[in-house]
């Protein structure tokens, strides 16, 4: 990276996701005059090489399944960003990452020195609550784990009178 530019905002982008945590983190790279790096995350594969620009070779994790030479971004979503992202006024590009979702992302951070990590909090619910108790929050592990700033869009956030999802009997 030229010392005259600004360090990259990333943001952890999955299927599915509300466009709030894109378009939020579009704000903060638009007033930083930064690009923004939309990363998902594969947790089926591990990264076997980590490349200059921050993207990475992997191999699944399951020895059986069939190795596609090289992860690319999923189409889908990529189109779907385009989308999103047209007349937004900031420059933006994509990573396909593996593994752990706050290891990788922090990865990418670090080999880009990002300025800051945005990523969105998880819907509440079973399937969410579920996910979250047995591999935990990836906002959380980031926030434990990094030196940069974690932003951490709610997506939909609890009303102050409802119990968190953990505190749940």
């Amino acid at each position: 990276m030229d010392a005259r530019e600004t360090p990259p905002v990333i943001v952890g982008v999955v299927h599915d996701q509300l466009d709030a945590v894109v378009l939020s983190a579009v704000e903060f790279a638009r007033r930083f005059g930064a690009e923004l790096v939309c990363a998902s995350v594969d947790r089926g594969r591990y990264t076997v090489r980590e490349r200059e620009d921050g993207s990475v070779s992997s191999l699944p994790i399951d020895p059986d399944l069939p190795d596609l030479a090289v992860q690319e971004f999923p189409e889908e979503l990529e189109r779907h960003l385009a989308t999103l992202l047209e007349n937004r006024g900031v420059r933006w590009s994509t990573r396909m990452l593996a593994g752990d979702p706050a290891h990788a992302l922090g990865q990418l951070a670090a080999r880009l020195d990002a300025a800051m990590i945005v990523v969105g909090t998880r819907e509440a619910g079973l399937r969410g609550s579920i996910q979250e108790l047995l591999t935990g929050s990836v906002a959380a592990h980031l926030a434990h784990r990094q030196h940069r700033p974690v932003v951490v869009i709610p997506l939909n956030p609890l009303p102050i009178d409802r119990e968190l999802p953990w505190e749940q009997g």
